[in-house]
């Protein structure tokens, strides 16, 4: 890590990454790419499972074998998390909690001493599978720290990071940006360029060189004004939504950030149409990043 990325995260190495488990294949996927998260920023892991989860998502945890257990206490489920963790990164630091509640305000509890909170995300079968778990949504929405969506593992492990970048959507006021800052952080902890991308749309009837073009590149350097000396960069522009192409980019990315604003006099979120969509369809990990209002 360089001194630069150091500094930056020196006031929070005591602040763990909190992950939300329930037993399930996406959740245990969760820990997987949390604990390398964990080596990378030099953090502990916290795993919690709240006990009411099945009430909203139909969980149904599976033991270590595969086989599947609706016996199986909440105990054995954090147990069989920590397991997980050791294996993948036996250096890291791990501890479990088991939250007697609801898991989306247990999670949201959380976000208030964490690093980030990580959540694996899966349907509940047929057309559901599409869509994005409940939990997810309102943890995205209501947390004080970056939540990461784990999308795009297909298979019984979280996917290393190998394809060599993150992209970061770029909003209307990147200056100061969080997402902007995090997405660089991330970047740097990995040795990766990061791909910094802002959508635009032409009116019907223009000519092909128009203004909002030249505005979305112009954005996009703004937020990149304060990059870290040696940090490979690549800037684009893309006519079209962005949900689409920020979801397209992510097949060959490691992590895609985006950023969220704060509704003002209401303390939860306002993820848009963009983040909906990316959580929705993207390839790999979103991290959905709170903006102050």
């Amino acid at each position: 890590m360089s001194a630069a990325a150091v500094q930056a995260h020196g006031e929070a190495l005591d602040l763990p990454l909190v992950v939300g488990v329930d037993g399930s294949e996406p959740s245990m996927r969760a820990v997987d790419w949390a604990a390398d998260e964990a080596v990378l920023r030099g953090a502990p892991l916290r795993l919690v499972y709240a006990s009411l989860w099945e009430r909203y998502e139909g969980a149904v945890p599976v033991q270590e074998s595969g086989d599947p257990s609706e016996e199986m206490m909440a105990e054995e489920i954090v147990g069989a998390a920590e397991r997980r963790a050791r294996r993948r990164r036996p250096g890291v630091k791990v501890t479990t909690d088991v939250l007697p509640e609801e898991p989306e305000y247990g999670l949201i509890r959380e976000s208030g001493s964490a690093l980030a909170v990580v959540l694996g995300c899966r349907g509940r079968g047929g057309v559901a599978e599409s869509l994005l778990g409940s939990v997810s949504v309102a943890v995205a929405g209501h947390a004080l720290c970056p939540v990461v969506v784990l999308r795009g593992s297909d298979g019984d492990q979280a996917r290393s990071a190998a394809r060599g970048r993150v992209v970061l959507g770029v909003g209307a006021e990147p200056a100061g940006s969080a997402a902007v800052r995090f997405a660089i952080e991330e970047a740097v902890l990995r040795g990766v360029p990061l791909e910094a991308v802002r959508a635009w749309h032409r009116p019907l009837h223009e000519p092909r060189a128009h203004p909002r073009e030249r505005q979305a590149a112009e954005t996009v350097e703004d937020a990149l004004r304060d990059l870290p000396s040696g940090l490979p960069v690549r800037r684009r522009t893309v006519e079209g939504h962005a949900r689409d192409a920020l979801s397209a980019l992510s097949r060959e990315a490691d992590l895609l950030v985006v950023g969220a604003r704060r509704r003002r006099g209401h303390p939860g979120l306002r993820p848009g149409r963009v983040v909906h969509g990316v959580l929705r369809h993207a390839a790999c990990p979103v991290a959905v990043v709170p903006e102050p209002a």
